[in-house]
């Protein structure tokens, strides 16, 4: 900041030069030079009279007169220079420089922005300890005014040090948390340019491409996990994201065995081995349901423009009778993923076994999206309904609402 106003001071120092170095040179050399013409003029002015004068007799002495008058004008120019310097005034230029240095600064003060100037730079200063309590275990979480200042300081280092892959990595982590789709993929792929041999990054930029949801984007990112699980077959990372895009993508077979993989190469008692089996035990129902189907509704949630999906939150698909009673015959929670999704709703999501949605006829489906984990809805919550749907039909809902 301190360069900046030496700056702007050595810019009006050299604007005011434009306006005081000819009020003090050109001014009076234009006045010296005007009178120095007077006085030559009335020289030869005056000596070709006394030409004439003498022609005609008048003067006896011309050549005394002559040399009187050359005198005369050489006596008249210290006096004239004198004369001019003491009729300049410098204190008249005062206002001209009061309105020079008022009107810079004045418009700067206007149009430049300096609080949100001194802001940034606030930001950037904050960076190391920001950046600190993000890779910290025991640190307290950023509130989310301080992941954008974070992520504006982490723009304006990487603005300075382009390359530097592990800032565009930071950052790229940053817009997956945000759900930034555009953000993430544009900086895990900075990253990976910089470093395209480092298997954490081409990981990280595949899960980027699959959070896009785009067809070309997903099988990209397929490729590179088929790559890298061909160098390291224990990828348990490249193994978890290949076992949610098989399942998404209604592969159940594949889902298990790559689910079944990373099971197998976890010591016994590693907390990951209960979540693993649950996900195994939802993939093989799916591939008994699609063996022996049972009645269900199909269902396409889709998201409404206005809708703004929280960094963390689920998706909650609930079943209910016809008369729109509040306690669901049927739920499902799901990730906050791309939209649209489609998924059916069985008895296997029915709530209490002895309310299975087969025995309705009719029901009306809910998608909420749900914020903080809890079961019941609250205020600001988005959600959508769908009309009385017969069972074994499908329905598509818009989240649009809000409670």
């Amino acid at each position: 900041m301190t360069l900046f106003w030496i700056s702007t001071l050595i810019l009006v120092l050299i604007a005011l030069a434009f306006f005081i170095v000819p009020a003090f040179v050109g001014s009076n050399q234009d006045q010296v030079a005007s009178r120095d013409e007077l006085n030559k003029a009335f020289f030869r002015d005056r000596l070709g009279e006394l030409k004439e004068e003498s022609n005609e007799g008048l003067v006896s002495n011309p050549d005394e007169l002559e040399v009187e008058l050359q005198q005369s004008l050489l006596d008249d120019v210290p006096e004239t220079q004198t004369q001019q310097s003491s009729q300049f005034k410098p204190w008249l230029l005062l206002p001209g420089i009061l309105v020079v240095v008022g009107v810079a600064y004045g418009l700067y003060g206007a149009v430049g922005h300096q609080q949100e100037v001194t802001d940034w730079q606030q930001t950037v200063s904050k960076l190391p300890q920001l950046t600190q309590r993000l890779m910290g275990d025991n640190a307290s979480p950023l509130t989310d005014q301080e992941m954008e200042e974070l992520t504006l300081g982490l723009r304006t280092r990487l603005h300075e040090r382009p390359n530097d892959a592990t800032g565009w990595l930071l950052l790229g982590r940053i817009g997956m948390a945000n759900r930034d789709v555009e953000t993430a993929q544009g900086a895990m792929k900075r990253a990976l340019d910089l470093e395209p041999n480092d298997p954490s990054l081409q990981l990280s930029y595949a899960q980027t491409l699959m959070m896009g949801g785009q067809p070309g984007q997903v099988q990209l990112a397929r490729n590179m996990l088929t790559h890298l699980l061909e160098r390291d077959p224990e990828n348990l990372q490249a193994l978890s994201l290949m076992a949610f895009d098989a399942f998404e993508q209604a592969d159940y077979q594949a889902a298990v065995t790559y689910w079944e993989q990373m099971k197998s190469q976890l010591n016994p008692g590693d907390n990951r081995i209960a979540m693993l089996e649950r996900s195994i035990a939802q993939a093989k129902a799916e591939l008994s349901q699609a063996a022996n189907p049972s009645p269900g509704v199909s269902v396409t949630v889709a998201l409404g423009d206005s809708v703004i999906l929280p960094a963390q939150g689920m998706l909650v698909v609930s079943v209910h009778t016809a008369d729109g009673a509040p306690m669901p015959l049927a739920a499902r929670r799901l990730p906050l993923s791309r939209f649209p999704l489609t998924l059916t709703l069985t008895d296997k999501d029915s709530m209490i076994p002895d309310r299975l949605m087969s025995k309705q006829s009719e029901l009306i489906i809910r998608a909420r999206v749900d914020s903080d984990g809890n079961v019941a809805t609250k205020e600001g919550d988005w959600f959508g309904e769908s009309g009385i749907v017969p069972l074994g039909g499908e329905t598509t809902i818009t989240i649009n609402t809000q409670y």
